[in-house]
C-alpha cells in the first residue's frame, strides 16, 4: 500500500468519526436543548470515549459551531434552489409549493435547527449567522412581493414580508410537531392555505386555485 493511500484512508475514517459525532450532538441538542447538553453525553450517543470526541472537537461550542454551518449552508442552497427568477414567473400556488416545499422538508429532515438556532445560549458565531440567513429570507419575500405588487411601497413590502414569515414560522411548528404521514401533510396543505389566501391579493386575481394537497 503507497503512503498516499494511507492518509487517504485515514482521512476518510475521520470524516466518517466527524459526521457520527455531530450527528449524535444533533440528537442530543434536539432531547435536552443546547444549554442542557455535555460533551460527555454527545460521546455517550455516539458510543466513543470522551477522548474519542476530544480528539475532533475542543468543546461542545466547538461541535455546535461546525453543526450549525453545516445546517445554514443547506438552508441556503435550499433558498437559492427556491427563490429563482423562473420561479417567481409562476402562478401564486405554485410558487407556494417550490417555495415552502423544500423549507419544510430541510426542517422536518433536521429537527435540531430550529432546536439549535433558537437556543437562548447558542454561540454567538452562529446566531449572527442564523441572523443573516433570515435577513435574507426576508429579502427574498420582499422580492417575491415586489414581482406580484410592485406598486407597493417599502415599508409596505416590509410589513407583507414580516408577517408573511411569521406565518410561515407558526405552521411550522405544528407540522413538525404533527406525525408523519396524512396528518403532517394536511398540516402542510393548511399552510400553504393560509399563506395563498393572505398574498392572493396581491396578484390582483381571483382566488380560484388552492396549493396541491
Amino acid at each position: 500500500m503507497s503512503e498516499e493511500t494511507k492518509p487517504r484512508r485515514r482521512q476518510a475514517r475521520g470524516e466518517r468519526r466527524i459526521a457520527q459525532l455531530l450527528q449524535a450532538a444533533a440528537n442530543v441538542f434536539c432531547a435536552y436543548g443546547y444549554t442542557a447538553t455535555s460533551t460527555n453525553a454527545i460521546a455517550r450517543e455516539a458510543s466513543v470515549s470522551p477522548g474519542t470526541l476530544y480528539q475532533y472537537f475542543p468543546n461542545k461550542e466547538a461541535i455546535a459551531i461546525e453543526l450549525g454551518e453545516r445546517l445554514l449552508n443547506e438552508m441556503r442552497e435550499a433558498h437559492g434552489q427556491a427563490f429563482t427568477p423562473a420561479n417567481l414567473g409562476l402562478p401564486l400556488p405554485e410558487l407556494l409549493d417550490v417555495v415552502v416545499d423544500p423549507m419544510i422538508a430541510f426542517n422536518c429532515e433536521h429537527p435540531v435547527f430550529l432546536a439549535l438556532m433558537h437556543g437562548s445560549d447558542v454561540p454567538g458565531r452562529i446566531a449572527e449567522e442564523h441572523d443573516a440567513l433570515h435577513a435574507n429570507l426576508l429579502n427574498r419575500v420582499q422580492e417575491v412581493i415586489a414581482h406580484y405588487a410592485p406598486e407597493l411601497s417599502v415599508e409596505d413590502r416590509t410589513r407583507i414580508a414580516d408577517m408573511t414569515f411569521a406565518i410561515f414560522k407558526g405552521g411550522l411548528q405544528l407540522i413538525l410537531a404533527a406525525p408523519e404521514g396524512a396528518e403532517r401533510d394536511a398540516a402542510i396543505t393548511e399552510l400553504k392555505t393560509v399563506l395563498l389566501r393572505y398574498l392572493s391579493p396581491l396578484t390582483g386575481e381571483p382566488l380560484t386555485t388552492l396549493p396541491n394537497r
